[in-house]
């Protein structure tokens, strides 16, 4: 062997090691990632962004792990930028097979990583080792990106069917189960629930997805003109569910007990109350968690609405009638050991046409991903505040 040419054989594979770890260049990356973070509204600091991301993409390798650690989930702007730069960086680099599947691992399983930089690079990862999903995927059930979850889930459901195909119900019921813990798409959730009802077993999903059935209602207060929206009843200033109100063009109003027996919490507040228009009503729910959580609340609702927890106003959207779906908003907020009170104010405005009659809402409690978080009814005593 010749010594001379493995000695300059090693110094080039340690210069190549050093340019792809080089802190400088992860510190320029750094750099240009925070340029491009400050585009603003209506294209301002584009013009500076775009020269910053030609000389990220210039980088090479070396800007590809600062890209996964500068992608945020809360800023869209900033990720729908970051994305196609590692994705240039990487299709150079898959070519020019320097793309490391170890790196990319390493990325995927960092749980500190925005769920959509660990997606992406998942997807690379897959592209070089096709071992991965089978490795990767089994301890993704309960894993906090939503996308990998999902996935996961999704190939545990496949799992699972096999199973049934070869007439091993027990074992096919364990597997939904068991992967049930960690869903959190309504229609996987339904997919193996209505599985899991047919093999005897009935799932709770409002529970599941942690929606709120049990309430009380008071309306209607006066929402004329919409200019229900920023005045604060009575609600807004304590809970008392004793006392009764003068609403709506002097009619006496007072707090009422609703359950919905809707399986994604929907609270017809036509009717639940009565039908009006031009009306603001109020929701409360008193809920017991057995630790303090950050959680996010999740609404849908077709009219505008508000909602609070323990008095601390944590959502607000003045809009009507422009459909409603499952975790149209949502909003993080914490729950203290014990008893919470969420109250949500809807309102409706006067509108006469066929489509713009209904009134509703739901609202779940759950965690970052999806699933709901434990909590308790409290059955209030009248007169609480």
């Amino acid at each position: 062997m010749n010594r001379s040419f493995t000695a300059g054989a090693l110094l080039l594979l340690a210069a190549g090691l050093l340019v792809s770890y080089s802190p400088a260049r992860s510190a320029e990356a750094d750099d240009l990632i925070g340029t491009i973070r400050k585009v603003g509204r209506e294209g301002a600091g584009n013009v500076e962004a775009a020269r910053a991301w030609k000389a990220l993409v210039a980088l090479g390798t070396p800007a590809l792990s600062p890209i996964l650690r500068g992608i945020n989930d809360d800023d869209l702007t900033l990720s729908n930028w970051l994305r196609p730069a590692f994705e240039a960086i990487a299709e150079k680099a898959e070519k020019d097979k320097t793309l490391s599947a170890t790196d990319l691992e390493k990325a995927v399983s960092d749980k500190k990583l925005a769920g959509t930089a660990r997606r992406i690079a998942y997807e690379w990862l897959t592209k070089l080792d096709r071992t991965a999903p089978d490795r990767l995927m089994p301890g993704m059930l309960l894993d906090p990106s939503p996308e990998l979850r999902r996935e996961a889930i999704e190939r545990g459901i496949k799992q699972a069917q096999e199973a049934l195909e070869k007439k091993d119900e027990q074992g096919a019921k364990a597997q939904f189960q068991r992967i049930l813990t960690g869903a959190a798409d309504p229609e996987q959730v339904d997919t193996i629930s209505d599985v899991l009802q047919k093999l005897g077993m009935k799932v709770d999903r409002p529970k599941h997805f942690g929606f709120i059935t049990q309430w009380h209602l008071i309306a209607p207060f006066d929402h004329h003109k919409n200019a229900g929206w920023d005045v604060a009843y009575p609600p807004e200033k304590g809970i008392d569910l004793s006392a009764s109100y003068k609403g709506k063009d002097g009619k006496m109003v007072k707090w009422v007990p609703f359950t919905t027996s809707h399986n994604q919490g929907v609270v017809d507040l036509n009717k639940a109350l009565d039908k009006y228009k031009g009306a603001v009503a109020y929701a409360v729910a008193i809920i017991d968690s057995p630790a303090e959580r950050t959680v996010e609340l999740r609404a849908g609702c077709i009219c505008a609405l508000k909602i609070w927890v323990n008095e601390k106003p944590v959502f607000a959207r003045e809009e009507y009638h422009h459909g409603m779906r499952i975790d149209q908003y949502s909003a993080r907020a914490t729950l203290t050991k014990g008893q919470n009170v969420i109250l949500v104010k809807v309102c409706q405005n006067e509108q006469t046409e066929d489509w713009a009659q209904v009134w509703q809402f739901q609202l779940r409690v759950c965690d970052f991903v999806g699933v709901g978080v434990p909590f308790t009814y409290v059955k209030p005593a009248r007169g609480e505040k």
